[in-house]
């Protein structure tokens, strides 16, 4: 990349990470399918093996296509190191448990995936691991347990499905006064709209399934930081396995190249749906951090470029009138995943908290009558279309 001159994210999504890796002359990194990879000199091969020298020894632990998707991704978080997994969930679990051990305490906050939320209120406390969880958007109360002492700070924001904001300045200052990390989910944000590292967070961890690749046809993860901190979580996830696929790196990166594009059409169609829906008298309240109307209004105007692609919205009629709605829409997957070109809706019950029960769904603030909506690249009115159509049949 050109040297001593800030490169627009739009550029950095195109070309970022990719020109170590062609070969023959070719456009397009190609996909290397190759377990291993061979060596004539064995004093080479081993400086290669200790990390000494830059190559390939083995597919579990690194490959030219995956190394160009995390250089990618580096570079538009800003970051000093990049290591990728095979899932989202997998970049989640295996940084958490890279750093911690039994006696150690974590804080986050209510609001996270379904799947973190297992994480900390299942898994965690049998390895001996403290969680407290606080409210969501409550930092007086975050920054009193994080005083108390533990060794990680979790956020996740915008938080799925609710798209609720935590101020991340505000908590990272308050971890490195206890001398805690700051992990922070910029999954539903992108590194298009927000870039945790340079608002003081330690690592920023993707779910690459979603908006990175943007198609839904590859599944991955990544985390982004300090080389150090990054290192040892590459060195557990090599050992432990949760390698990400050539292939699905391939078309990861495929799909970044248009991020900034899809973002911005995503993120315009999503304030319009969520300004229509807070109007709509079949609806109860609508979650969109762009609405003034949102709590955290301010604080994300602060910290985020844009506003995203997701929102969420709650139906007067609850459950009911959600089996009568996301039939009738045209124009949306009824899918549990997010972040496609595609619209992509549903409850939570079936897709970001579907691993809880209805009783830890309600503590967590999330009603069974909450639609997941994933804004696509369409087009606005024929997106409004659909949803005033889809309304019109509720029978309330």
């Amino acid at each position: 990349m050109v040297k001593n001159k800030k490169i627009n994210e739009a550029t950095m999504a195109v070309w970022s990470g990719e020109r170590d890796y062609l070969a023959f002359g070719a456009t397009q990194v190609p996909v290397v399918h190759s377990v291993a990879y061979s060596y004539d000199d064995i004093d080479e091969w081993y400086e290669v093996a200790i990390g000494k020298r830059k190559g390939h020894i083995y597919g579990r632990n690194t490959n030219p296509t995956v190394q160009s998707f995390e250089d990618k991704v580096k570079e538009l978080e800003g970051a000093e190191a990049a290591t990728s997994f095979s899932t989202g969930m997998a970049a989640i679990s295996n940084s958490l448990l890279t750093i911690l051990k039994p006696g150690d305490r974590i804080v986050s906050i209510k609001d996270t995936y379904g799947g973190t939320n297992k994480i900390f209120s299942e898994f965690l406390p049998r390895l001996n691991i403290e969680v407290t969880l606080v409210e969501t958007g409550n930092h007086e109360e975050m920054e009193s347990e994080i005083e108390k002492g533990c060794t990680i700070v979790y956020l996740e924001t915008p938080t799925n499905p609710t798209v609720k904001i935590t101020d991340i300045t505000r908590i990272s200052k308050a971890a490195k006064a206890v001398g805690a990390l700051v992990f922070v989910d910029n999954t539903f944000a992108t590194p298009i709209n927000q870039n945790p590292l340079q608002l003081g967070a330690d690592l920023v961890i993707h779910s690459a399934t979603k908006f990175l690749g943007g198609h839904a046809d590859a599944l991955g993860g990544v985390v982004c930081g300090d080389s150090t901190l990054v290192h040892s979580i590459y060195h557990y996830r090599e050992i432990n396995g949760a390698t990400l696929d050539p292939m699905a790196a391939y078309l990861l990166l495929r799909g970044m190249k248009t991020l900034k594009l899809r973002i911005e059409k995503q993120q315009e169609n999503a304030l319009a749906v969520a300004r229509y829906l807070a109007k709509h008298d079949k609806v109860a309240e609508v979650f969109y951090p762009g609405l003034e109307s949102h709590k955290n209004h301010e604080i994300a105007k602060e910290q985020m470029r844009g506003f995203g692609g997701m929102l969420s919205f709650a139906l007067k009629g609850e459950l009911e009138a959600v089996r009568q709605f996301l039939p009738r829409l045209q124009f949306a997957n009824r899918a549990a995943n997010l972040g496609s070109v595609e619209t992509t809706v549903g409850p939570a019950r079936t897709t970001s908290h579907v691993e809880n029960t209805p009783e830890e769904r309600a503590a967590l603030g999330i009603p069974e009558g909450l639609v997941r909506y994933s804004a696509g690249i369409e087009d606005i009115d024929d997106l409004l279309a659909d949803l005033t159509q889809a309304l019109d049949a509720i029978d309330n």
